[in-house]
């Protein structure tokens, strides 16, 4: 066994994809701001490791690991599997996540018509946010069995009954309180945030509204699906693999479908025939004229998240949302 490959990673993949460690050989791949990322070659496969002491590493990770495993289960060709998390035990210490290497060089043997799923990602996203989550979840609520990190913001993925409870405590009124952690308190951007939760939010999301009488379900949702979480790449060791439009860095939850339009069109990169081919399989909940109402709400905690992350303008943008919204149904 290579000395310089952490025991815990070897006994993570060992017992997860059957690598052989004899063969496993280890090297620098990339960079990251918040992590070390590495690339493993074995005889057979490719795996993607990235490892950090720094601080919230452990719940990024298990957060990370969870998120890929529902994504991956789910439509498999739309993003990695994740092998393994944990903690470190060399000297150095700190934690892991390893999973399936993507080849975003474009050099694979092929495209989406040649192997692969020959799938768009308009039409994996639409699959994704079809298909029901595990039965063992089904009478939870809204949440998920783990805290997930967007950006450096640890979000409360606690159980919930309703998708308006959900969002408006586990989203608006976590990030508002983490932005005033980081940012001090503004009791101006406080009364718009606790306004849209009491007047916004109950008549956009309410149970017998969203979704008409039927209602809506819960479905894995990315939850940090902007432009640079997405790319072009092939999965190294599946023996039917081409260049697929694929997702990564996920922050996922049970969660209304068209949460992910939020950041989506916060930062743009999905065009119209994007748009246009997800809504044929994945068509608008129900009222469908609110669906841009929807969008800017949901949109809106992502400016909040940035503000808490980032601060500056990112404070307006949320304001300039929210307000709207609350001359409308406030």
């Amino acid at each position: 066994m290579p000395t310089d490959i952490d025991p815990a990673i070897i006994r993570g993949l060992s017992s997860s994809c059957n690598i052989d460690p004899s063969t496993a050989e280890i090297s620098k791949h990339g960079g990251s701001g918040f992590a070390s990322t590495y690339r493993i070659n074995t005889a057979d496969t490719s795996i993607f490791v990235k490892t950090s002491s720094s601080r919230g590493a452990a719940t990024m990770f298990e957060g990370e690991h969870a998120s890929l495993s529902a994504i991956h289960n789910s439509v498999p060709s739309l993003a990695p599997k994740s092998f393994a998390w944990g903690e470190l035990e060399q000297a150095d210490g700190g934690y892991f996540l390893a999973t399936e290497f993507l080849d975003m060089s474009g050099r694979s043997a092929g495209s989406t018509s040649q192997g692969g799923s020959g799938l768009s990602l308009a039409t994996k996203l639409a699959q994704l946010h079809n298909t029901p989550i595990p039965e063992e979840f089904q009478d939870k609520g809204f949440g998920f069995p783990v805290s997930t990190c967007c950006g450096d913001t640890i979000q409360d993925n606690s159980w919930k009954p309703s998708w308006a409870t959900f969002f408006a405590e586990n989203r608006l009124r976590h990030i508002l309180k983490s932005g005033e952690k980081n940012n001090g308190k503004d009791a101006a951007l406080r009364q718009v945030v606790e306004d849209v939760c009491e007047k916004v939010v109950p008549r956009l999301l309410r149970n017998g509204h969203l979704g008409g009488s039927s209602g809506i379900q819960p479905r894995v949702v990315h939850g940090d699906l902007w432009s640079g979480n997405k790319g072009r790449g092939s999965f190294a060791g599946r023996k039917d693999t081409a260049t697929e439009e694929i997702v990564f860095d996920p922050s996922a939850a049970y969660s209304h479908h068209e949460f992910d339009h939020g950041i989506m069109n916060m930062f743009g990169g999905f065009g119209t025939s994007f748009w246009k081919e997800y809504f044929q399989h994945c068509p608008k909940t129900e009222p469908a004229e609110e669906y841009e109402d929807r969008v800017r709400l949901y949109e809106a905690y992502h400016h909040l998240n940035h503000y808490s992350i980032f601060g500056g303008s990112y404070k307006s943008g949320a304001v300039n949302l929210l307000k709207p919204l609350l001359k409308k149904y406030g």
